[in-house]
């Protein structure tokens, strides 16, 4: 993606998606440093039609867009994109990470909006770690940071009322029960660690586990120290056509989504670097 190797979990083949959810990249990389920040990264460019979500599990992030935004979300926090009818953003290692080097580890993935939603004006969400709601259990061996929607009945603070998205983070020996609303497609992407999930044995880092509709208890049990993101969602049930950057309904859609982002329509965005 843009220069950069990542880990792809979805989609794959025998799973081109899994409605809403279109696409899981995991970039994990350690920086040496003496480089600048804007030779690292993905630079400019533009999307629409749907939500590319970001979570920084080391490191920090720095977004610039075509709306203004300019930020820098640090380990444990989320930007949360809106892309609707057109913005062009550029995603980077932090200044500190390019020159100083270090760890940095991220997992973007594209959230289908629906085509009632697609053209509507994008928007921009950043979350330091401090603003999603913590969900803690066993004395603190099972951390579950909620990032949007409500899981076990605790809300997060992306309201979102067709989508439960949430990091987990569990000591061995620890186990915990996530309930899921029915008929919600269902994926957990294990970082690392070694779980049993529903008696099934995943030991393997890098792992996507895919559920079927119908299961709403999810029993996870961890052996060592694992780390997993949950992504839970409603089926739009629409036809998804998919060009690049961009995630509409149909040819025309994509053949137009292409004219407005060469010219200007999806904004410019000129990144401007110390």
């Amino acid at each position: 993606m843009g220069g950069v190797f990542v880990d792809q979990a979805m989609p794959l083949e025998g799973l081109e998606a899994q409605d809403p959810f279109l696409l899981i990249h995991h970039w994990k990389a350690n920086f040496l440093g003496d480089q600048k920040q804007k030779d690292v990264g993905v630079g400019p460019h533009p999307h629409r039609g749907f939500s590319p979500v970001t979570i920084i599990y080391q490191g920090a992030l720095h977004h610039r867009d075509s709306l203004g935004n300019s930020s820098v979300v640090q380990a444990g926090g989320v930007q949360w994109m809106f892309a609707g009818k057109g913005v062009t953003h550029s995603e980077r290692p932090a200044r500190e990470i390019a020159e100083q080097g270090g760890v940095f580890e991220i997992i973007q993935f594209w959230v289908n909006a629906p085509a009632s939603k697609k053209m509507q004006a994008p928007q921009y969400f950043p979350l330091e770690k401090d603003q999603l709601t913590r969900i803690e259990q066993q004395d603190s061996s099972v951390q579950i940071d909620l990032i949007a929607g409500t899981l076990n009945g605790t809300t997060g603070p992306i309201e979102e009322d067709a989508l439960i998205i949430a990091n987990l983070k569990m000591d061995p020996n620890s186990n915990t029960q996530l309930d899921i609303a029915e008929h919600y497609s269902t994926l957990i992407y294990m970082l690392d660690g070694n779980i049993v999930v529903n008696g099934n044995d995943i030991t393997e880092d890098k792992s996507l586990i895919v559920f079927d509709q119908g299961d709403r208890k999810i029993n996870i049990q961890a052996k060592e120290n694992s780390r997993m993101l949950l992504l839970s969602g409603k089926p739009l049930e629409e036809e998804v056509v998919s060009y690049g950057p961009f995630v509409l309904n149909n040819t025309t859609q994509i053949l137009e989504a292409i004219r407005d982002a060469q010219s200007g329509k999806m904004g410019i965005l000129i990144e401007e670097f110390d």
